[in-house]
């Protein structure tokens, strides 16, 4: 390990056990992954370390390995990796499709898949996907290891449940339950910048004979943290009414923090923009696969045919 001093100290451990230590030991530790949100906040003044516990060193921190339910994810793999990664595209093609909307491709071949969660702001792109998917943050101490599941890792504005000592070390990401998915991110300035509202969506056929469908939602940048729903509806019900569920059920959650971007008003229009069109998307998605392209004008006897072809899967 190395220091080198200056108005922050800089630690570069070998091992997860030493960065433990460190964060445990020190005064006002924080950890450095890629360093793309930390350099910028301690510049302006709003981030205060004594040290920084830089983690690029450490073995197998920037390894995507096959699990038995789906992939473990390093902390230290990229945005970018994560983007372009074939067994991320085999294994959650929708995580895959939400990474490659971050910012820009400078940014994602810096930042790192641990760091942006720990950042814990709520207008993160990632935790929409992550929260649809059920993932969990494997989070690491000198008193060993825990997996979290991501819907309770977020717990305020801009706080995240990473106790003192606490590292997020992974991210397992279960396989995607259905192809029926999509993400929307609008935004009023530029592509790149934040945005002012995210919304990702998966459709999973549930029950014995895929009678009902789990519509869920994650929903970024509408809330003082990234936002989880879950809608049961029966699998013929027509797109309308399918959009309309989902934004009802969205408008009870959303409620903006106005900046340069928007005000709340004109974020909680957009956030129900955002929740339309993927659910339009990913209800679309799961009509065709059941050769219903417009179920609210299905007669019983395509219902009846559909019921049938879920029987048979």
């Amino acid at each position: 390990m190395t220091s080198t001093e200056s108005v922050t100290r800089l630690h570069r451990p070998d091992s997860l056990d030493e960065a433990c230590r460190l964060l445990t030991a020190l005064d006002m530790p924080m950890i450095y992954g890629g360093g793309t949100a930390v350099q910028i906040l301690l510049k302006q003044g709003v981030l205060f370390a004594s040290d920084l516990v830089d983690l690029s060193r450490i073995a197998g921190l920037d390894r995507i390995d096959a699990t038995e339910n789906g992939i473990r994810v390093g902390a230290m793999v990229t945005l970018r990796r994560m983007e372009t990664d074939a067994q991320v595209h085999r294994t959650a093609p929708l995580a895959a499709r939400v990474y490659g909307h971050v910012a820009n491709p400078r940014v994602r071949n810096t930042a790192s898949v641990g760091g942006n969660l720990a950042h814990g702001d709520y207008r993160l792109d990632p935790p929409t996907a992550l929260l649809v998917l059920d993932a969990q943050v494997e989070l690491t101490s000198t008193a060993g290891s825990r997996k979290l599941p991501i819907r309770e890792f977020f717990t305020g504005f801009q706080q995240t449940a990473i106790a003192h000592g606490e590292l997020v070390s992974a991210v397992h990401v279960p396989r995607q339950p259905s192809p029926h998915s999509a993400f929307v991110k609008l935004s009023s300035l530029s592509v790149n910048d934040w945005p002012c509202a995210s919304a990702a969506a998966l459709v999973v056929p549930v029950g014995r004979r895929r009678d009902n469908s789990e519509l869920r939602l994650g929903l970024g940048a509408l809330a003082s943290r990234p936002e989880f729903l879950s809608l049961t509806l029966p699998s013929d019900t027509g797109l309308h009414d399918a959009v309309d569920a989902a934004a009802r059920a969205a408008a009870e959650v959303i409620d903006p923090i106005p900046d340069i971007r928007g005000s709340a008003d004109f974020k909680r229009r957009l956030g129900l923009v955002a929740v339309r069109d993927a659910v339009r998307q990913a209800w679309e998605s799961a009509q065709r696969a059941t050769g219903d392209h417009d179920s609210e004008e299905g007669s019983d006897a395509q219902r009846a045919s559909r019921r049938r072809w879920w029987r048979g899967r």
